[in-house]
């Protein structure tokens, strides 16, 4: 069973980021599963992790993050860019030196706004991180989701254009996966 760890940029309990990710868990195919891995205890990184005894939230981030052959990032835009919260995870799970949990793992970004531009800032920072950690990203289709407020029925299920949206990303990190 092959495990896509789902990251969410806002650390907001009932974010429209967080209830993206957990639809997108829901369309995962036989033969992967999905985990939410938590981004809200991480303590800000500090290099001293690396020479000693690091603290135990740190210690099981990275865990999560080497159990993990994927990833599919899921953030909102904080000042054109991406939130500290999801920044720090970076860090965190890319040290010390040599030793990135990141490292040829794919991976997607969705990003999601009530703006009309969909967050597309923090998508693009984003990206430009995960170049440097060298994971392969889905290209196609791009994932900015404007008026993420206005994603959801009024019986609280996610629209069928954004689910569609949704299912290609899905989709393009499955064969992005089974590529590597």
């Amino acid at each position: 069973m092959k495990k896509i760890g789902l990251i969410v940029g806002s650390l907001r309990r009932e974010s429209y980021n967080r209830k993206l990710a957990l639809e997108f868990m829901a369309l995962v195919p036989d033969g992967y599963q999905a985990e939410l891995i938590e981004i809200s205890d991480l303590p800000v990184y500090n290099e001293d992790f690396d020479h000693g005894d690091p603290p135990q939230a740190v210690v099981d981030f990275r865990q999560k993050l080497s159990e993990s052959e994927a990833f599919v990032f899921v953030t909102p835009e904080y000042n054109r860019s991406v939130p500290s919260g999801l920044k720090n995870a970076i860090d965190v799970g890319s040290r010390p030196p040599g030793e990135s949990k990141w490292s040829q793992k794919p991976a997607a970004i969705i990003s999601a706004s009530p703006g009309a531009y969909g967050a597309f800032g923090a998508n693009h920072h984003l990206r430009q991180s995960l170049v440097f950690l060298d994971m392969p990203t889905v290209q196609q289709p791009e994932a900015y989701l404007g008026g993420i407020d206005q994603a959801w029925e009024d019986d609280g299920t996610i629209s069928q254009r954004t689910k569609k949206l949704l299912q290609k990303v899905m989709d393009a990190l499955i064969q992005l996966i089974e590529k590597q």
